[in-house]
């Protein structure tokens, strides 16, 4: 039996774990390693269905505003739910809220196959199945991220953080794009009743990471009360609050992008003309360059600091997003995924860890949903802009939009700065309840 790391102190030197000094590095520990992998086969079982969705969808309809009306319906509950998730996550012991909602994920698709092997598949029900997974998303990845500084210590998070994305995205874009076309070119009961199992299996992990990962309450209180408190909290920090804003137009750019790619890059009408199974292999090139930035975050953190890490991660997103309305080659596009998918795990190693160590943890499930709020919730407003703009002005001109919305993210580095991150965490040391920056 292994009980979560305590996660209530901070070491003197955690600042300076960012510098150009080599960290110390003691081992991440068995609870650890079967989160990572219960999080690694939820990733994969996801990663399908996401992509089996409008993949299957294209047999209903060529519609653009009903193909990117499916990625807003996987993305709306982080409008609409996220913030209930977030007191849900400070509420209840937050491995059981996983495994709840896994159970959710793996019942919900059990049914799919099942009213696909009977001929009731429609357009509108992988509309309902989008919302579903969405809702049971919110729920699982909250009480995920919240549940890690009780698994490490403090000043492991940005290790932990790393390992746990090079496995969650390979699974999620590197193993699944590929898989996933070559499943639903199999059949859309095969699509659906593979994530099924896989949830199946990642319960199971979980089940035996050991302890309480329940948060002791001082005093009773609403929900609503707990939510504004959360929300307090992000608003008044000032580092918070501008990394939020900024990642969420960030997610704008690539929710838009991505929700048409499907018609630039699928068919032999569109402009790349690839099969399913190879616009697989074209998105597994962001995965690549993800796991590899994974475990390259920190040598560069160290070399080059936090803030000039987030600025290559921004430039990277914009040749992610932007490429496309210059050339339809796919081994261009791909290299340029793979560019952008360094850029992003470098963005998310280092906000994610720093949001977790200057976040009191009884907060902190509350913070995270906040933070997601507005930075998933603009998600389905990317994916809904990006079928409308494609359909009125074309698939290229969204592209172009998008890189220079991303290209304009780069003035709030001029809030976001290693000494002001430093002096945030320093003052997360001296007082948990912090919330200056």
């Amino acid at each position: 039996m292994c009980d979560p790391q305590p996660v209530t102190t901070q070491t003197p030197a955690l600042a300076k774990s960012w510098g150009r000094g080599r960290p110390n590095r003691p081992a991440l520990g068995p609870a650890y390693w079967r989160l990572w992998t219960s999080a690694g086969l939820s990733s994969l079982a996801d990663g399908i269905v996401k992509i089996a969705l409008p993949l299957v969808a294209i047999r209903f309809t060529r519609s653009p505003v009903l193909i990117a009306g499916l990625s807003f319906a996987v993305t709306l509950p982080w409008l609409l739910f996220a913030l209930q998730a977030g007191a849900l996550a400070d509420r209840l012991d937050r491995r059981r809220a996983m495994l709840g909602a896994n159970c959710a994920r793996a019942l919900l698709l059990a049914a799919t196959v099942i009213a696909v092997a009977v001929g009731a598949g429609s357009v509108w029900a992988l509309y309902l199945v989008a919302l579903s997974i969405g809702v049971a998303e919110t729920i699982y990845d909250t009480s995920a991220q919240s549940i890690m500084p009780q698994v490490v210590n403090r000043d492991q998070l940005a290790r932990a953080n790393g390992r746990l994305y090079a496995a969650e995205l390979a699974a999620n874009q590197f193993i699944v794009p590929p898989l996933a076309g070559f499943l639903t070119a199999a059949g859309a009961a095969v699509a659906f009743a593979a994530p099924a199992g896989l949830w199946g299996v990642a319960i199971f992990a979980l089940l035996f990471v050991r302890g309480d990962f329940k948060i002791e309450r001082t005093a009773r209180s609403t929900v609503r009360a707990d939510i504004a408190e959360g929300l307090s909290f992000l608003w008044r920090h000032r580092l918070l609050r501008t990394l939020a804003v900024m990642v969420g137009l960030f997610n704008v750019a690539t929710s838009a992008s991505m929700a048409i790619l499907v018609l630039f890059a699928v068919g032999p009408r569109s402009a790349m003309g690839l099969s399913a199974q190879l616009f697989g292999v074209l998105l597994a090139g962001s995965a690549a360059g993800s796991v590899l930035g994974s475990f390259g975050a920190e040598l560069v953190i160290r070399l080059i600091g936090r803030a000039r890490a987030l600025l290559v991660s921004l430039v990277c997103g914009v040749l992610f997003v932007g490429t496309p309305a210059l050339t339809a080659n796919p081994v261009v596009v791909g290299v340029a995924f793979f560019v952008g998918g360094v850029g992003i795990i470098f963005w998310n190693v280092i906000t994610v860890s720093f949001r977790q160590r200057i976040t009191p943890d009884r907060l902190l499930g509350r913070v995270n949903s906040c933070y997601r709020l507005v930075a998933w919730g603009t998600m389905p407003v990317g994916a809904a802009a990006g079928g409308l703009l494609g359909q009125a002005l074309g698939l290229k001109a969204v592209f172009a939009l998008m890189a220079a919305l991303t290209l304009a993210l780069c003035a709030g580095m001029l809030i976001v700065t290693d000494r002001r991150m430093d002096a945030a965490e320093r003052e997360a040391e001296m007082s948990p309840l912090a919330v200056r920056a």
